[in-house]
């Protein structure tokens, strides 16, 4: 988190350049710098295309909490797909869910307010577009506080602590 999902540095934000020293990877895929979660660093052009184009659907999927009653209405308007001022979205997977236990401490922290409901939501989108998952919620009343990216296809969070990493062979 507030670091960018490119090697080099923008002049605002830290790029992952700082962190890793893994020269001929490139990121499969970006987050924004207020998201967390899965981030696929490979060498293959090839699973970079294919992880990343729009035409192969490649589900990933989030965990959002989200400012608000995750309604019925809402809902099914994510499960429709929306319209975003860059045009209507596919339809998602979503479902609310309870606070994931795996889940690791924010800095900084989530802001609370005591007179506001939250919820987390599970969501699994087959497209990438900027700052989508934030923007779809957003337009159904569901402000996201937080987000963090579990899944891009087969690839998980499953077993990774925070920072960390693993090496996969094709």
């Amino acid at each position: 988190m507030n670091m960018l999902s490119q090697f080099t540095d923008d002049g605002n934000w830290p790029g992952l350049g700082r962190v890793l020293d893994m020269p001929g990877l490139y990121p499969a895929g970006r987050l924004d710098r207020d998201s967390e979660g899965l981030l696929l660093l490979t060498n293959d052009g090839g699973l970079q295309a294919r992880l990343t184009s729009p035409k192969t659907r490649t589900p990933k999927t989030y965990v959002a909490l989200v400012e608000g009653v995750a309604g019925a209405a809402a809902l099914a308007a994510l499960r429709d797909g929306v319209t975003l001022k860059d045009g209507p979205t596919r339809p998602a997977e979503v479902e609310e869910v309870a606070a994931p236990g795996w889940l690791w401490p924010r800095d900084p922290p989530v802001r609370f307010r005591k007179s506001v409901p939250e919820a987390w939501l599970r969501l699994t989108i087959t497209e990438g577009r900027n700052r989508q998952v934030r923007r779809m919620c957003a337009h159904v009343g569901l402000p996201v506080l937080r987000l963090i990216r579990w899944s891009v296809g087969p690839h998980t969070l499953e077993g990774l602590p925070p920072g960390g990493w693993k090496e996969q062979q094709p």
